[in-house]
Formats: C-alpha cells, sequence, structure tokens
C-alpha cells in the first residue's frame, strides 16, 4: 500500500513526465520548490505538492506545470527579449500578455490543458486578491489585459475570483485599447505580430512613451547635473551633519529637504571620511538625483520631528526583555529538528563557497604527498609541488527589515523572530554579518505629528501624519549572543502599530550603503501593504503604496543594494521583483532560508532603467 510520501512522489514523476513531453523539451530539468513555479533556461522550478493532494489541488500543480510546458512549446524568448519594453509598468503587462497568448494556444489545443490552466489561474488570482478588489488601480493594469486577452482568445469566462475585477474595467479597457486587443487577437499565432501589436497597446495607455522621454531627461541631466542638484545635495549633507529631534545623531538617519520632502536612497548619500564607495555603477547617484521631477508631488512627512530610531533594549525592562526571550526560545524548542536542517544546509551552501582549492604539479610550493608514489616508481620523475587558493568569495552584509504592524500579530511575527533569530546564528557561523532591524508606529491613527496638524489648521494634503518608530534589534556588528534577548521585544503586547514601508526601506537601505562590505543584499518581511489611517485620511488613497512602488523601483534600478521580500498571507510580488508569497506563516523559516541561500547561489540583479511610479485611476 503506498503512503503519502510515496503518492507525492508518484505525483512528481508524473507531472514532471507531462511536462516534458507537453513541452517538447528531453533536456529538462525539473525541480520542486516553495517558492512556486518558474523557468530558467532549461531548468523549471515547480511548487512542492501538498501532502493530501485532493482534485483541485492537484489540477492547480498541473495547471502549473502546463502554464510552463506552453511557454517553452510556443514561445521564443530571444523574441521576446529583443521587444521587450524598457520600462518596468510596460514590461510587466508585455510578460503578462505574453504568458495569455501561450496558454490560449495550449488550451485551445488540449482540453485537459484548458481545465488545469483554468484551476492554476484561479488560485493566482485569489494570491493577488483580486476578489477583493473595490475600485481601479493602474498597479493592476497588467492583470487585467491578461485576463481579458484571455477570455477572448479562449472563449471562456474569467474565473470566479476575477469575475468583479474585471467588471470594473470593461468599459475603461473598451474605450482606452479596445482597437489594441482586437489587434491582439488575431496575431495570436504569430508571436513577432503580437509582439509589436502589443507595443501598439502599451504606446496606447501612454507607458513607452512617457517612459522613454523620463529616460531622455536622465540621461541628458546625468551627464550635465544642473546646480540645483549640486544645491540639493549640498542641503542633504547639512540636513545629515544637523539631524532632527529624537533621531538626531541615530546610525541610518534618513535625508529631508526642508519642505519635509523624503529623499530617495541615494539622492544625498556621498562617502565620509575613510568610507568606501559603494559597489555598483559610477553613475547610480547621479542617475538617481536626474530622476527628481515635481518636487510638490513626491511623498513627503508633515514633520520628523516626532520619529525615533530606538534600540530595543530601550523599549522594554530588562526583566520583561528576559521572559520575553524565554518565551520565544519555548516556540524555538518545538522546531529544533527543522532549525537545525535549515541551518546546516545553508551553512554548507555559504561555507562551500568559502572552501579553499589546490594549484597541483607546480614547481614549487608545499610538497604533494600525495604523489609521491610516483617518485617511488621512478626515481628520476620531478618531485610535486602544490599551492593553496581561494575561490573569490565577496564579503557580505545581510539586513533583514521585518515588519512590526499590527497586522503580524500572532503566529506571524513569533514566526519572523525566530527566523531572524536562526538566520543570525547560522550567518554568524559562516563569517557573513547581519543586522536585525524592525519599523512600525509610535501611535495608532496617527501621533503627535496628527495633533500638530490639527493645531496648525489642518491644510491640505499633509503628507505622512503618524510618528515613525524604527528599531534596531541587532546591529550588523554586534554579536548574536549580545542581542539575543532582544529579538524577544517582537513578541511583547503593544509594540505593534501601523506599518509605512516605503521610508523603513529608505532608512535601511541608508544603513546598508555605508557598510564597507562588497555585497549588501536587504530582506524584507511583511504582510501586505503599507497602513497608516491618520495618513490614508487626509491624503491620495495610495499615497503609502505609491511612494512605496518608488522606493523599491529606486533601489532595484540604482542601488548597488539587492533586495528581495517574502510576503506573509499577502502578495507582495506586485511590489518587488524579486519576491515570494507564502500562505501560511509556518512556512517562512524555510523560504526564508532558501531565498537567502538562493542569493549567494546567483549572481546580483543587474541595474536597470528607472521605474516610474504607479498611477491609480
Amino acid at each position: 500500500m503506498l503512503t503519502a510520501e510515496d503518492n507525492r512522489d508518484l505525483v512528481k514523476r508524473v507531472v514532471e513526465a507531462t511536462l516534458k513531453a507537453l513541452a517538447e523539451r528531453r533536456d529538462l530539468t525539473v525541480s520542486f520548490s516553495h517558492e512556486g513555479a518558474g523557468l530558467s533556461g532549461t531548468h523549471a522550478r515547480l511548487p512542492v505538492p501538498a501532502r493530501q493532494l485532493g482534485g483541485p489541488e492537484l489540477g492547480r500543480l498541473r495547471g502549473a506545470a502546463d502554464a510552463l510546458a506552453m511557454r517553452l512549446r510556443f514561445h521564443d524568448d530571444k523574441l521576446h527579449r529583443r521587444r521587450q519594453p524598457s520600462g518596468r509598468e510596460a514590461r510587466e503587462i508585455f510578460n503578462m500578455i505574453e504568458q495569455a497568448r501561450v496558454e490560449a494556444i495550449g488550451a485551445r489545443r488540449y482540453t485537459g490543458v484548458a481545465s488545469n490552466l483554468a484551476l492554476n489561474l484561479e488560485q493566482r488570482c485569489r494570491t493577488k486578491g483580486l476578489d477583493e478588489a473595490a475600485e481601479r488601480d493602474m498597479s493592476q493594469i497588467a492583470d487585467v489585459l491578461g485576463l481579458i486577452l484571455r477570455e477572448r482568445l479562449i472563449g471562456a469566462p474569467p474565473p470566479p475570483s476575477a469575475t468583479g475585477f474585471l467588471d470594473l474595467w470593461r468599459d475603461w479597457i473598451e474605450k482606452t485599447v479596445g482597437t489594441e486587443v482586437a489587434k491582439l487577437t488575431q496575431a495570436v499565432g504569430d508571436q513577432d505580430a503580437f509582439a509589436k501589436a502589443a507595443s501598439d497597446m502599451i504606446a496606447a495607455l501612454h507607458l513607452d512613451d512617457e517612459e522613454a522621454t523620463d529616460n531622455e531627461s536622465d540621461q541628458d541631466e546625468s551627464e550635465q547635473p544642473d546646480a540645483q542638484s549640486e544645491e540639493n545635495e549640498q542641503e542633504g549633507a547639512q540636513s545629515e551633519a544637523d539631524g532632527t529631534a529624537s533621531s538626531e545623531g541615530a546610525e541610518g538617519e534618513l535625508d529631508k529637504d526642508g519642505d519635509g520632502r523624503i529623499a530617495m536612497p541615494s539622492e544625498h548619500y556621498s562617502p565620509g571620511e575613510g568610507e568606501k564607495e559603494p559597489a555598483g555603477p559610477a553613475n547610480w547617484r547621479a542617475a538617481a538625483r536626474s530622476n527628481q521631477k515635481d518636487r510638490e508631488s513626491l511623498y513627503r512627512a508633515y514633520t520628523a520631528q516626532y520619529d525615533e530610531i530606538v534600540e530595543a533594549e530601550s523599549l522594554c525592562e530588562p526583566d520583561e526583555l528576559q521572559r520575553l526571550r524565554l518565551q520565544l526560545d519555548q516556540q524555538l524548542s518545538s522546531l529544533q529538528g527543522v532549525v537545525a536542517r535549515l541551518a546546516n544546509r545553508l551553512q554548507r551552501r555559504l561555507m562551500a563557497k568559502q572552501t579553499r582549492s589546490w594549484e597541483f604539479d607546480l614547481e614549487e610550493g608545499l610538497l604533494d604527498a600525495g604523489r609521491l608514489s610516483r617518485v617511488v616508481v621512478d626515481p628520476m620523475h620531478p618531485l610535486s609541488f602544490k599551492r593553496e587558493k581561494e575561490t573569490d568569495f565577496r564579503d557580505t552584509v545581510v539586513t533583514l527589515l521585518i515588519d512590526n504592524s499590527g497586522s503580524m500579530r500572532g503566529r506571524p511575527i513569533t514566526v519572523a523572530a525566530m527566523s531572524a533569530d536562526i538566520l543570525a546564528r547560522t550567518l554568524e557561523r559562516c563569517g557573513v554579518k547581519v543586522e536585525i532591524i524592525g519599523f512600525t508606529t509610535r501611535a495608532w491613527k496617527g501621533g503627535s505629528s496628527r495633533e500638530k496638524w490639527v493645531g496648525d489648521g489642518k491644510p491640505a494634503n499633509p503628507g505622512r501624519l503618524n510618528d515613525l518608530r524604527h528599531i534596531i534589534y541587532k546591529a550588523a556588528d554586534t554579536a548574536w549572543r549580545r542581542a539575543r534577548r532582544n529579538l524577544g521585544l517582537m513578541l511583547r503586547e503593544g509594540l505593534l502599530k501601523e506599518n509605512i514601508d516605503g521610508e523603513a526601506l529608505l532608512w535601511a537601505h541608508a544603513r546598508l550603503v555605508k557598510r564597507t562590505e562588497q555585497r549588501r543584499i536587504l530582506m524584507v518581511i511583511s504582510d501586505g501593504a503599507p497602513v497608516d489611517d491618520a495618513t490614508l485620511s487626509c491624503n491620495p488613497g495610495n499615497y503609502l503604496e505609491r511612494h512605496l512602488r518608488e522606493v523599491i523601483g529606486w533601489i532595484e534600478n540604482f542601488s548597488p543594494v539587492e533586495i528581495t521580500a517574502i510576503g506573509i498571507g499577502h502578495d507582495v510580488t506586485r511590489y518587488y521583483r524579486r519576491a515570494v508569497t507564502i500562505v501560511d506563516a509556518e512556512e517562512l523559516g524555510g523560504t526564508l532560508m532558501q531565498n537567502l541561500a538562493d542569493l549567494f547561489e546567483e549572481p546580483g540583479p543587474g541595474v536597470k532603467a528607472p521605474s516610474r511610479p504607479k498611477r491609480k485611476l
């Protein structure tokens, strides 16, 4: 009788064989990972099958495999890259509708594939939260066009979770790009013609033209920086020297202009005395400055005088901190076996990067005892020497930025604290420095900042109206044993309030770029979009989210810092280029370790063209 594990292995073998057959690629290698489906050359990655595979679960797994198979079979990657637009938003649309094209071809040819793809699409729509959408948001335009194109190409209704979502958009799509969508449906069998029609549609949405204009302007300003940019840089340096309020003198303080505008990650940064220039392209700061336009429309804080950057131990009495740490240790003890396996796996990967190798058969160096037998056999044979060499392993620092918002209360924040603890211990053993920091606010629904705004007569468009609290649990240069007690603070009742992610990323980034390590990695753990009731009630509804997208775009496109994210129960892949979403907080530890291990396996992402901020209708 087959066990559950035997059934899972059987399912894996069958799905793998089907994927190779549909793709007509016998050279394909297939693996199963908690990160979900993906393609890299001749390697395909699929979600790990659940232990108890029912009908729908099995169909969704097959759907993920079929989606990859259709892309491998009906998609020309070289042609796709040649036609792909440079702007980030335009690129998202281009990729989404190309996937819709190849899946439509497969669904037309194979009835079983159509059924599996429908189950997979339903799951993706629910993961992205499309069933909860109540208004049109331009950040979702790629999903809209992909769904509408599938509907027209296959002739099947949209997934149940996306029906209401599409109803919000149908009239607008028909009015704006109805003609272009019709051209796409006529070119489905010709990828080149389809790509040209896709470019026309993107142009009709005014995405391609605007981004091209921005890029041209960026290039001009990068070559000839004006006096205003130099003046802004001087103002930023002065602001950093002076400091403000409770965060005065704190490491990693955010630069702010006199009008309360929050500076971009690299806008005002310059290396201090004895400090190394950040790695990366020579013009990364100049390119960043060149995109600073429309200052009045950018994100700002009404006041920063009540913000604070605090050490974890200052927020809690030592006795209580010790009690919370014991509580965390109790949670860790139940996962000790899993913890040990994950930590050892990551440690082996990292240590393998640092292992030394030897050069043999040299004329000088250390005597190679392993080859002395040749001299015994033939006394005239010369002695063989060897020399030790080290593989290239760049000095690395990792910052783990943890969302300390109220929605993380309970199991998610406990697992985040446990994972941070495991990560710090493991990386320290491997000689990699790790920093653990968190972000929240000092109050619910606005604090002293909002009171000041009310006292000033409630001026319009005030910007951020809450007091930031950024917490340092463990500095990069602090040993784990000295900071281990601080991690228990995350379990303290009343600590977790609201989350303003964009400024937290700026703060974490500012701390990282001042480090002297060659490689800097920023990992974000969050459970969704930024939320602060006071700010959102007095500004446009997407105010915080738009700023978050802008900050992520700046870091991904201009900064030498590598950024990756893990979403807990909510999709963060629509914000971060490199991200994974987990449904169950129990998966966080394993996903965290795997995500970090993969970062050490792959080269860091290259610098790409700047992205435009998302728009909301």
